[in-house]
């Protein structure tokens, strides 16, 4: 899903959904490296029965590793994702089932979002190819020498899309894989191993889900199957909740912001910080450092459960005296609706809302406020109930001015703001004028330990400052050539050597450095002569007609008031279309949302007028798919006929493939955050031109131009291997036609409880030799594996709630897990302490600093004493100032009595530090009642701790209180299932319809009584029934649970009032 910050929210919010992965290495003994026996219980504390691959998420890393050189074959591609699965395997260890899921082709929907990024990643390489051959041709006339360019498979990432060469050996190597583990490797023996690859239509991460929904209800099937699904996608989240399977996780790698990883300030490399530097010199990866950065660490990984993200959403979406029994399934479905609004890969951003404006806060506490009113659920399972989904996004929409006056005025602060720092950097005047020449220290290249104590000297030491190095960390350089007649010939001679290759490495690491900056400077709007004017101006009277004149080419009242209805209709129906798609499948093949821009949310009226329906249709061939998202730079990837109709000027479907092309920058900074302007394709004029070349295929083309099946391959001591050679041996002497009609159900007695069919491969399902297609490594011998066609069981719809039987997770989160409910984005002015009418310090703020951390202000106010005492020190009191607080001294001018203006007098109970003796730090802030030390208890957004974590990386499982939560199962306590009220008859629109007639002056009213924030503890949520934690009780409180936090009565929507808090109030 197109949400990029949502895991990050997620993590933040829901810190204990997150749980480090305890990896098991491999071990070397005397040089021979032992691989993890992966048939021994899981280190991890959880055994599961399915792991499932969304491959694309593997592929792409793999053409740009961070852990090793970029890959310039497809070999190595092919041996870097072998790799990978390895370490994937080795962490989840599944019992059952391995499910490796590659994009097909997709939707029509998702179709126009790969032409985009296909097109953009086209302009881009051209962009870069090109600023690239200027700075050699600069580096050249200065007569600094580079490495040869080279050449590689895989500059065009592109190729990775179904339908191409690469995707088709993918493919055979992906197959050669299997057949390698399930032969040798014991943890994969009795696994059985699903392949769907790119001739198999579907996204990966949705034929995945097919697969689970498929199994779901079905004799044989366990209600307690734990599974494990790998991605990087957040749309994976929402997709794991709508199967309402509880023992589900998703496994991903700890995501890096730029700058967060470990990085050595001295050597400039990343996996170890200064203090652990050995002044070891970069590694070269090739013989002229030609393959990119050097080896990083691995990252580390995580487990994100759903089990507790359903605990977490239970007590956030508890309400007072609801109007009628809660159904907590049915509140799921309604959350992964809402987040539909804040970004998905089928329709454009709305721009009402922003994931990093606090969008989905705002949509849950809209929703908690209008439930009552709007008399039932959101959704029925895939189906939106259009009157009641119109009530809540009226009532979103109502927020619109307040949200896009605040972001204009941020915008305005950010323009001023980077338009000085440019201009003071451009002058010079950004540097400090005050610099005395007799206070710079020399500083040498660091070799050695960096503490005080340590055998080496210190950095600034130059004399013999590698005599105690004994050359152990120095880079391996060739030796000498020690001869009696010319050693020092020969010793110049490898001298200038060694000097050549570093000289090139540094000009390569600065031509890599240079490229990208210059790459950046000229994808910053604010470094354009020319930027785009903002005609819209959102937030100013008029803002709604000029969206629609400048965005969708209205120019009449009429006019708009026509495109509007027609945006409603078709962004309605993608989210139908969307809702439909993460619950039952594909609605449509060829549905599509027909514009660039989405509607605002308070133009979603009228919804429970509209008739929506689909017709199915059928996917895209592979090489439809293909030239329906490639630019001409990747071309290449097709036959020569399709080729000609992309480049060739009289081609008459040469207008679908701009070299050139408008870049709506849409109020963003840079230019890859813009709206690309691409021609919408006309299926129907595509598809008639490519049957007029269809005929000119090959048989190899015209195979991987076809639809196919998936391929699951098992070991032939695998109970259901007995049922294949079966098949085999009764249907094998048939065509290969009337082999693909013939399909026999699967016993799931011995399948492990999978449902579904199997039907005879071509070819021999059990070669006894496997020929490696890749270069480097060996053929298997004496195969034991045996393939063959699966498919799905029969269609049958899904059902939105846990099977029967499902045995509920013993609970780790409790009321008090859950953090206040933050100030909403559009009423929070972001200003310091005294601010937002009259709270506390920091209570409106969301960051989070590590227990007894210093505030920023104090700690700038301390080092400025640091400073000038020891100035002081070094010139005998010449600098002997009054102490000023450090805010102070940066504006430029002294405030009476150090409290800036606006800041008229601290709030009662607050220090306002001044000097204190000898330069000592002032203790952290403290309330009045003793209980406020440091509101902010955990690390900053995404800053590590003092161990070098994440705030939602805790080691070895333990939760927010130290606890180990295991996965415990309370036994007997099984899911039993139960009629819910229904939503009323109709598919999308449940009358009778909605009587308010929201108008965009609708006013919601203040938020408070039943939807007020509780921290009060309720009865558990242990049968899922209408009860559970929404119906008020008070149980008892658990044993050893933490005081319970003071009650929060200032959580309305409209945060405008002058009360403040009582002593004592926010987090202990």
């Amino acid at each position: 899903m197109g949400v990029p910050a949502f895991y990050r929210w997620l993590a933040e919010k829901y810190p204990m959904v997150v749980v480090d992965v305890v990896e098991e290495e491999a071990v070397e003994i005397e040089g021979v490296k032992v691989p993890v026996d992966t048939s021994k219980p899981n280190p991890n504390g959880l055994e599961f029965d399915n792991l499932y691959l969304d491959m694309n998420g593997i592929i792409h890393p793999c053409f740009h590793p961070e852990d090793r050189p970029s890959p310039t074959t497809f070999a190595e591609v092919f041996q870097c994702m072998f790799d990978y699965i390895d370490r994937l395997f080795v962490m989840v260890r599944p019992r059952k089932l391995m499910y490796m899921a590659i994009d097909g082709v997709a939707p029509r929907a998702k179709m126009n979002q790969q032409r985009s990024r296909r097109f953009r990643a086209a302009k881009d390489a051209a962009d870069a190819a090109a600023e690239e051959e200027r700075l050699r041709e600069e580096f050249e006339r200065e007569g600094r020498k580079l490495p040869p360019k080279q050449q590689s498979q895989t500059c065009d990432s592109n190729v990775i899309t179904p339908g191409t060469e690469f995707m088709a050996v993918l493919s055979i190597a992906l197959q050669y894989y299997i057949h390698l583990r399930l032969n040798y490797d014991p943890g994969w023996k009795q696994v059985k191993v699903i392949l769907s690859d790119a001739n198999v239509p579907g996204e990966g991460e949705h034929k995945i889900m097919s697969y689970i929904r498929g199994q779901r209800n079905l004799p044989g099937f366990n209600p307690n199957t734990r599974h494990c699904l790998y991605g990087l996608d957040a749309d994976l989240i929402m997709l794991a909740l709508a199967t309402h399977e509880v023992h589900f996780s998703i496994l991903r790698e700890v995501v890096y912001t730029p700058g967060q990883q470990d990085k050595c300030f001295l050597c400039g490399q990343v996996g170890h910080l200064a203090a652990n530097c050995e002044g070891k010199v970069k590694r070269k990866a090739g013989e002229f450092d030609e393959k990119g950065e050097a080896i990083v660490p691995k990252k580390p990984y995580q487990f994100l459960n759903i089990w507790t993200l359903r605990e977490y959403l239970e007590y956030e979406f508890r309400m007072q005296n609801p109007p009628f029994p809660i159904d907590f399934e049915r509140i799921v479905d309604d959350f992964i609706f809402m987040c539909f609004f804040v970004g998905n890969d089928f329709l454009p951003h709305m721009p009402t809302l922003e994931i990093r404006e606090g969008a989905i806060n705002l949509l849950m506490a809209v929703y908690k406020k209008e439930f009552p009113s709007m008399g039932g659920y959101l959704t029925d399972a895939c189906t939106p109930d259009l009157n009641k989904v119109e009530h809540f996004i009226q009532a979103v929409g109502s927020y619109e001015d307040k949200i896009f006056q605040k972001r204009a005025r941020l915008h305005q602060r950010q323009a001023e703001r980077i338009k000085r720092e440019k201009a003071q950097a451009k002058r010079g005047d950004d540097l400090d004028p005050h610099v005395r020449d007799d206070l710079i220290v020399p500083v040498a290249r660091f070799q050695g330990s960096r503490l005080a104590s340590g055998p080496v000297p210190s950095p600034y030491e130059q004399n013999g400052s590698d005599k105690n190095n004994g050359g152990k960390n120095s880079r391996a350089r060739k030796a000498a050539r020690v001869s009696s007649s010319g050693s020092s010939i020969a010793a110049a001679i490898v001298e200038a050597e060694n000097d050549l290759e570093a000289q090139e490495r540094e000009n390569k690491e600065d031509l890599k450095t240079m490229l990208k900056d210059a790459l950046r400077e000229k994808s910053d709007v604010f470094n354009s002569e020319n930027p785009e004017e903002d005609k819209i101006k959102l937030g100013e009277p008029g803002w709604r007609e000029r969206y629609y004149e400048e965005k969708f080419g209205a120019r009449t009242p009429g006019q708009i008031e026509e495109i509007r209805r027609d945006v409603v209709l078709k962004y309605t129906e993608g989210l139908c279309w969307v809702m439909h798609y993460y619950y039952e499948g594909v609605c449509s093949w060829q549905w599509f949302y027909p514009y660039h821009y989405a509607p605002f949310a308070s133009d979603l009226s009228g919804l429970g007028q509209l008739n929506i329906t689909f017709e199915l249709g059928s996917p895209f061939k592979p090489f439809d798919q293909l030239m329906g998202v490639f630019p001409a730079a990747s071309s290449h990837a097709l036959p020569v006929q399709y080729r000609q109709l992309m480049t060739d000027a009289n081609s008459p479907i040469i207008d679908f493939y701009p070299t050139d092309f408008e870049v709506d920058m849409n109020g963003k900074r840079y230019s890859w955050q813009g709206i690309a302007k691409l021609p919408f394709i006309d299926e129907a004029r595509l598809l008639a031109e490519i049957k007029k070349v269809e005929h000119t295929l090959t048989p190899e083309e015209a195979r991987r131009n076809s639809i196919m099946f998936n391929m699951l391959f098992v070991n032939g001591s695998h109970p259901l291997s007995p049922y294949i050679y079966s098949l085999n041996s009764k249907f094998g002497h048939l065509p290969d036609r009337e082999r693909n009609e013939i399909k026999e159900k699967i016993d799931p007695s011995s399948s492990g409880g999978m449902n579904g069919y199997i039907s005879l491969c071509s070819g021999d399902p059990c070669p006894p030799v496997f020929r490696s297609p890749v270069d480097g490594l060996e053929d298997i011998m004496d195969n034991q594996v045996i393939c063959t066609i699966y498919k799905l069981p029969d269609s049958h719809k899904h059902i939105a709630r846990p099977p029967v039987g499902v045995i509920i997770p013993k609970k780790t989160v409790e009321a008090t897990d859950l953090k206040p409910p933050p100030v909403l984005w559009h009423e929070d002015s972001g200003r310091r302490p005294h601010d937002n009418n009259n709270r506390r310090p920091y209570e409106n703020s969301n960051r989070q600093n590590p227990a007894g951390a210093i505030p920023g202000r104090q700690l700038g106010e301390a080092a400025h004493r640091l400073v000038v005492n020891s100035l002081n020190a070094r010139s005998g009191g010449q600098y002997n100032t009054p102490s000023m607080p450090y805010q102070t001294i940066m504006n430029g001018m002294p405030y009476p009595n150090g409290i800036p203006p606006r800041m008229e007098q601290p709030a009662p109970g607050w220090h306002v530090p001044g000097d204190l003796p000898n330069g000592q730090v002032p203790p952290a802030y403290a309330s009045s009642s003793g209980h406020y030390q440091n509101d902010r208890s955990g690390p900053s957004q995404y800053g590590r701790d003092n161990h070098g974590r994440y705030p939602y990386a805790r080691d070895n499982h333990h939760d927010s209180r130290g606890r180990v939560p295991p996965y415990h199962q309370s036994g007997g306590n099984s899911y039993q299932s139960h009629s819910a009220p229904s939503a009323g008859p109709g598919r999308y629109a449940q009358p009778p319809p909605y009587a308010g007639g929201y108008g965009r002056s609708y006013q919601p009213a203040p938020y408070g009584g039943g939807q007020q924030w509780q921290q009060q503890q309720q009865q558990p949520y242990g049968s899922y029934a209408g009860s559970g934690p929404y119906g008020g009780g008070a149980p008892p409180a658990r044993p050893n649970s933490r005081p319970q936090q003071s009650q929060n009565r200032y959580n309305t929507l409209d945060r405008n009032s002058n009360r403040r808090p009582p002593p004592g109030h926010g987090r202990h």
